[in-house]
């Protein structure tokens, strides 16, 4: 399939990415000589030029393209993209990146047949999302929802603690709530592993495990870590992500602060905000933090669109004794350093917004795909048919590429932790963990067909 990304910005580049590894036809636009260059070692075919312009989309074959996406970071630009797209190609399913909270909140206009948008996309709103998932299992370095919510993929370091530290995963059925979850993958140090039923979880891993909601309470005290409920969050930031997610907080019982520099900014809080309380400040100032009480807040969001000054904010945090924090990055090459000094929760606009944009577009046997470990592994969310090779046979006899792991079944609503014996049917939900390289193993096996659009 033929897709076409207009700007190659954070949330453009990932696409690009993204897409050129699943092998798809992809052709990016965007006005700057720099962005075009740094695609030119991806398998994509690049134009250096305005996406609202109609010589450039012509050229670049909109009128072929199957999906057209316009993540520039200009608003206006994406929209007026997506109507000339529409007089050139109105059977392209169309995906705009807005911003603007104002011209979001039009998204039914946008939908009709002037612009034809399917589906708008606000980077803002969807990390936001994230956010909220990230606060709601204290303790949790990342959180996913699979199978539209009827299983958790969770992140939890293993405590010292824990009685399952230093345990073989062939030794854990039959130990207490063992059935209730499965281990996905272990992230040791720097290598994520896949595991199987010879390695060991080790005290200070950060493992990744599959259960249903139901279950989560226990499942994170077996890892040794205590749910706590959140009655005070801190949010250091308070441009449109600050005030996304203090604008979705005040709709819970949770008391909120958000610290911002800007005196403007600090106006239009407080003029549209009902319960939070607006404090103009610099978040990296211990003075400002230790007067508003920072060792009582159960968690500090750090948003600020200074992703150095995020990371000086979440340790300094740490370090005056908050139990959480959670840090926004947006380039990724940043993460290894970040991990190292001791942040883990991230969170990103650019995934966000592409991982929304992705699952958006997909069609077929493949319903999700979330990465997880910065870009180390893939979890790929996929409906058995019939025809696929996973259908019909015992797991144990499935010859499945290493560094890849079934990590659990769905069927009629309930997850089954796959065993040997276990055999997949038509229409089960399948979830597979893949490390990034194992997945073109994964597609050559026949496991699941990433050409899925």
């Amino acid at each position: 399939m033929k897709v076409m990304i207009i700007g190659a910005g954070e949330v453009g580049f990932h696409l690009a990415i993204r897409l050129s590894r699943e092998n798809q036809d992809v052709v990016v636009i965007d006005r700057s000589p720099e962005a075009v260059e740094q695609l030119s070692s991806l398998d994509v075919q690049t134009f250096q030029g305005t996406g609202s312009d109609p010589e450039v989309l012509e050229e670049a074959g909109v009128r072929s393209a199957e999906v057209i996406v316009a993540v520039t970071d200009i608003d206006e630009v994406n929209m007026v993209a997506c109507l000339i797209a529409n007089a050139l190609n109105r059977a392209a399913t169309k995906i705009a990146r807005i911003r603007s909270t104002a011209l979001a909140s039009f998204r039914e206009i946008m939908s009709h047949d002037l612009l034809n948008i399917s589906l708008v996309i606000n980077p803002e709103e969807e990390v936001a999302k994230k956010v909220l998932k990230l606060l709601e299992v204290p303790g949790a370095s990342d959180v996913v929802d699979l199978a539209d919510g009827l299983v958790k993929l969770v992140g939890v370091r293993c405590s010292a603690r824990s009685e399952l530290s230093g345990i073989k995963l062939a030794d854990l059925p039959g130990r207490p709530q063992s059935e209730k979850f499965l281990v996905a993958a272990i992230s040791r140090g720097e290598q994520l592993i896949i595991p199987r039923g010879q390695d060991k979880i080790m005290a200070g891993d950060l493992v990744y495990l599959i259960f249903q909601p139901k279950y989560l309470a226990e499942i994170m005290a077996l890892f040794g870590t205590a749910l706590i409920s959140l009655k005070r969050v801190m949010i250091v930031g308070g441009g449109a992500l600050g005030f996304h997610l203090a604008s979705s907080l005040e709709k819970t019982d949770i008391s909120i602060k958000i610290i911002e520099r800007r005196q403007e900014r600090c106006d239009f809080l407080v003029e549209n905000l009902r319960r939070a309380t607006v404090l103009k400040g610099d978040g990296t100032d211990q003075a400002l933090l230790e007067e508003e009480n920072i060792t009582d807040t159960d968690a500090l969001v750090a948003v600020t669109d200074d992703e150095e000054e995020n990371v000086l904010i979440s340790l300094l945090a740490q370090r005056m004794g908050v139990r959480q924090t959670i840090t926004r990055i947006s380039k990724f090459s940043y993460l290894p350093l970040v991990n190292a000094v001791g942040l883990e929760r991230i969170i990103s606009p650019r995934m966000s917004a592409a991982n929304a944009i992705l699952q958006s577009i997909r069609r077929g046997k493949i319903l999700s795909v979330t990465q997880i470990k910065g870009e180390e592994a893939e979890v790929i969310e996929s409906e058995a048919l019939a025809s696929s090779h996973l259908v019909g046979r015992p797991l144990a006899k499935l010859k499945f590429p290493a560094g890849a792991i079934i990590g659990a079944i769905i069927r009629d609503g309930q997850l089954l932790v796959p065993g040997g014996e276990s055999v997949i049917q038509p229409k089960d939900r399948v979830i597979i963990i893949a490390r990034r390289e194992a997945i073109p193993a994964v597609e050559k096996a026949g496991m699941v067909d990433l050409d899925h659009f």
